[in-house]
């Protein structure tokens, strides 16, 4: 394990306590919230779940036969395969999903739709293989594939979104549908990061 080009070893007593990584992690993911976003209510929870999410997702993405090339700014980057992009996408959907009930209109509990788009589709696709890439990564005590799993669902997500209108949609029935697809994608995202250790917040 290296961080931020500095190769740890115990033998020689170079090494960096999780904790303080955990306090480093926390007080960098403060000092941008204080830039970009001061009004946010319960920064300091939400700093404390970004934060410690951004150190848990990079560790247990890399395999465990892999060297580790650890760099706090990249840990935090809210672009690529990071936690902070996955609690990002998270917190998307529950907004979404708050706008859409504050038009006054209820969850809906009924069966999708068939897909009416190609990012649709992906989106169904990879959200149809969670029961078996849990299973595999269970069997092989690999934590790394669900990270890469639930990667590759935040960008299924991210596609779906800026390719459909969803609250925009006209038709109530292919809104409804794509408003339970949502609430799925969130489920299936948040049981992930539950197994991996770590909480999304509901703002950011």
């Amino acid at each position: 394990v290296s961080i931020d080009g500095a190769k740890l070893a115990t033998r020689t007593g170079n090494v960096v306590l999780l904790k303080d990584l955990f306090r480093q992690s926390v007080e960098k993911v403060s000092e941008i919230m204080n830039e970009k976003n001061p009004d946010l209510e319960n920064k300091e929870d939400v700093a404390e779940a970004v934060g410690v999410g951004a150190i848990v997702f990079n560790y247990l993405y890399n395999s465990r036969i892999k060297d580790i090339n650890f760099t706090l700014d990249q840990a935090l980057s809210f672009e690529g395969n990071t936690g902070p992009y996955i609690l990002y996408t998270i917190v998307r959907i529950k907004s979404i999903l708050s706008k859409y009930q504050a038009a006054g209109k209820t969850l809906p509990d009924t069966a999708l739709l068939a897909a009416h788009s190609a990012s649709e589709k992906n989106l169904m696709l990879v959200l149809s293989r969670f029961n078996g890439m849990m299973e595999n990564a269970f069997e092989e005590l690999a934590p790394h594939k669900i990270c890469a799993y639930v990667y590759e669902l935040a960008n299924a997500f991210n596609g779906f979104y800026h390719e459909n209108k969803i609250l925009a949609q006209e038709d109530e029935q292919i809104q409804q549908s794509y408003i339970g697809l949502l609430m799925l994608t969130k489920s299936v995202l948040e049981a992930c990061i539950d197994v991996l250790g770590f909480s999304a917040p509901d703002r950011m």
